[in-house]
């Protein structure tokens, strides 16, 4: 009987540590995967709105307030600047990209300095100072494909970053 008594206490031990441990990621994987479409589908919904340097209404977008008020209808808060969206998620390569990935570019020559939502077949929603929220072809090869620098999946709350 004390040999059995002696079992079960690692083992159960054990298995605190392993809920503990993998719930959280488990959980964020299966909220991540139901919500990607939805907020490609929202992303969507605002094409034709006007850019404005500073938007974070309908109003008018800049990229990072674009994509800051796509995922705030889902509940997700973003940190309001690129760089603040770059430094969290999880890194993503571009041929696994799902939609409602984040991808970021560098269009000033320092840094990752715009943002967009994947929607998916190789298109991307952002808002642009030429053409307010549309879409365009991640790998434009005048454009864009030659500025990409990466992209982040967001998964849940640790993903979140608050710090702006």
């Amino acid at each position: 009987m004390r040999i059995l008594l002696r079992m079960q206490k690692p083992f159960a031990l054990f298995a605190i540590v392993f809920v503990l441990l993998f719930a959280p990621i488990i959980g964020q994987a299966e909220a991540s995967s139901s919500d990607t479409a939805s907020i490609s589908e929202t992303a969507s919904s605002l094409l034709g709105i006007r850019y404005a340097y500073g938007g974070t209404t309908t109003a008018g977008f800049d990229c990072s307030g674009y994509v800051s008020y796509v995922f705030n209808q889902h509940g997700i808060k973003l940190s309001r600047t690129t760089s603040g969206m770059y430094a969290s998620g999880t890194a993503v390569d571009k041929s696994d990209l799902v939609e409602g990935d984040l991808v970021f570019f560098n269009t000033t020559g320092k840094g990752v300095s715009h943002v967009g939502i994947y929607v998916g077949d190789g298109n991307f929603a952002h808002s642009a100072t030429s053409k307010g929220v549309s879409i365009a072809k991640l790998n434009d090869p005048h454009y864009w494909g030659k500025r990409y620098v990466g992209a982040k999946r967001i998964t849940g709350a640790n993903d979140v970053a608050f710090n702006d």
